[in-house]
Formats: C-alpha cells, sequence, structure tokens
C-alpha cells in the first residue's frame, strides 16, 4: 500500500470519528491531519514493500557471492598450505 493511501485512509477514518460540531470542520482537520501524518512517516524513514524486496534481493545475491568467495578463498588457503608443506617435505 502506498504511503499517500495509508495517509487518506487514517485521515479519513479519524475524521470520521469526530464529534458532531467539529465535523463543520472536517476538511480543514482532514487536510492538517494528513500533514501530520506525512511529516511523522516522513521522519520514520519508511520504505514501500517493493524497495524493501529489491534490496532483500541484493543483499541476498550479495550474501551468495561472499559464500562463493569465502568457499574460493578457503581452497587457496588449503592449496597454499598444500604447496608449503610439499617444499618443506623436500628440503
Amino acid at each position: 500500500m502506498a504511503l499517500e493511501q495509508i495517509v487518506n485512509r487514517v485521515s479519513e477514518q479519524l475524521s470520521q470519528v469526530l464529534p458532531p460540531g467539529v465535523r463543520q470542520l472536517r476538511g480543514d482537520l482532514e487536510e492538517n491531519i494528513k500533514a501530520v501524518l506525512r511529516e511523522a512517516l516522513a521522519r520514520m524513514e519508511l520504505v514501500t514493500r517493493e524497495e524493501f524486496d529489491v534490496q532483500a534481493a541484493l543483499l541476498s545475491r550479495s550474501r551468495s557471492r561472499l559464500e562463493a568467495v569465502e568457499a574460493e578463498f578457503k581452497m587457496l588457503e588449503l592449496r597454499i598450505a598444500a604447496l608449503e608443506k610439499r617444499g618443506t617435505d623436500k628440503a
């Protein structure tokens, strides 16, 4: 759900529970509520589900690549150790 949809929905729900005497000011109150909600949500630095999913996919790929590099590094360490052992055995 888009941020603006959330703001509109919450604003609408809040304005519906206003007492009858205040309902005359409903339009102004809705706009004020929307402004306050937008500001509060902006400070929270929220991301959309789509942005979250993209970042999660990037993290997953990065993790896979890191694991592959770590495995390759471990193999190289073992090869170096074997070569060093072979070199000391000849001496």
